[in-house]
């Protein structure tokens, strides 16, 4: 008889298991009050802003929008809800403020009061609805831009505390430190121009556009550092590179989320 075969069994090959996908750890923010600079908005009840209010200051060219950019791919990545405001955002003045600053044409006074509509009208239909809806609000500038800019125009301070004692106090501001002459190469790069507004132009500094902007980006600088000793934001190092700035403010933000306390404003207290 022949000798019988050895059956040999098959195993069909084991399915390759899925590469696991990380998640990322979801912060869910706690619960803390909320107050605003001054008199805030009639008939809005701070209580029920239970979002997150974020801003990131700077001049143009500091990475503002970068770091905006990169910090709602965090968030959203990680389960939170944003919503972005920021200047000449509003429907109300948008195209009228963009039409007067390219005639040149406002007084510091005007100047001043544009800017202030434009951001109460994005305060009461986008910032204080996002954050009644719990969501996280990124502010790419907010009312610390406006006061420099008007400080620098020789605007009265308690005149601008009292116009943006409607402001609710953020749960963190970070201010993009640049040096004038880094700003002016960056603005160079981006734009091949200076603006006209940025460059403080309308103060007569200089005839001279080049020597105008160094001037009023320092003057900039000045008021800025002023305002973070009276509201207590956080200054950051502007001219490191974007990937370690945004880890910095990654931090610090999850910090916010957690509940921890912010920095205490001296002006909430006036």
């Amino acid at each position: 008889m022949p000798a019988s075969k050895k059956k040999t069994s098959v195993r069909p090959p084991a399915a390759a298991s899925p590469k696991s996908v990380p998640v990322p750890d979801i912060v869910v923010p706690q619960p803390r009050p909320r107050s605003f600079y001054g008199h805030g908005l009639p008939n809005v009840d701070p209580s029920h802003l239970q979002g997150r209010l974020i801003v990131v200051e700077g001049a143009d060219g500091s990475g503002r929008s970068t770091q905006i950019r990169m910090l709602v791919e965090w968030l959203e990545g990680s389960g939170h809800a944003t919503v972005q405001v920021g200047l000449k955002r509003s429907e109300l003045v948008r195209d009228e403020l963009e039409q007067a600053q390219r005639g040149n044409i406002l007084s510091r006074r005007t100047f001043s009061l544009f800017y202030a509509t434009d951001f109460a009208d994005q305060l009461e239909n986008t910032i204080i609805p996002a954050l009644t809806a719990g969501f996280i609000v990124l502010a790419d500038r907010y009312i610390y831009t406006l006061m420099a800019r008007d400080l620098a125009r020789g605007m009265e301070e308690e005149w601008l505390k009292n116009l943006y004692g409607i402001a609710p106090i953020p749960d963190a501001v970070f201010y993009l430190n640049v040096s004038p002459e880094i700003l002016i190469q960056r603005n160079f790069a981006k734009n091949y121009h200076l603006d006209y507004w940025e460059s403080g132009m309308d103060l007569g500094l200089s005839r001279d556009m080049f020597d105008s902007f160094l001037k009023y980006q320092a003057l900039i600088s000045e008021k800025y550092h002023l305002l973070q000793r009276i509201y207590g934001f956080t200054i950051v190092d502007g001219n490191l590179p974007p990937d370690q700035i945004n880890r910095e403010l990654r931090h610090r933000i999850e910090e916010v989320l957690a509940g921890k306390s912010r920095p205490k404003s001296k002006a909430a207290d006036s």
